[in-house]
C-alpha cells in the first residue's frame, strides 16, 4: 500500500474504531469522516484503500438500496483493529 493510501488507511479505521456504528458511502467518507473536502485525484485514492481495507476484510461493503456502496467496521476485526491503531500510534488527529 502505497504511504498516502496507508495513511488514508489508518484514519478510516481510526474513526471507524471511534463509531464503530458508522457506515456510509466514499463520497460520505470523504467529506465527513476525513474532515476535510478532498480534491478528485484524493478520493481515488480512498476508494483504493478502502479496497485494501475491505480485501484484509477490516471493513465490510454492502450494496444500499441506492445502489451505492456502503462500508463499514467489520465488527468481528473491532478488537485486532483497536490494538492495531494503538500499537502503531496511528490514532488520527
Amino acid at each position: 500500500m502505497a504511504d498516502e493510501r496507508l495513511q488514508i488507511a489508518y484514519r478510516v479505521l481510526g474513526y471507524l474504531a471511534e463509531n464503530p456504528n458508522a457506515q456510509d458511502t466514499l463520497e460520505g467518507i470523504v467529506e465527513w469522516w476525513l474532515w476535510e473536502r478532498l480534491t478528485t485525484n484524493h478520493a481515488t485514492r480512498v476508494k483504493e484503500a478502502l479496497a485494501d481495507l475491505v480485501l484484509a476484510s477490516l471493513v465490510l461493503e454492502r450494496r444500499g438500496k441506492d445502489s451505492r456502496t456502503h462500508y463499514k467496521i467489520n465488527p468481528l476485526k473491532l478488537e485486532e483493529i483497536t490494538a492495531f491503531l494503538n500499537e502503531k500510534g496511528k490514532r488520527p488527529p
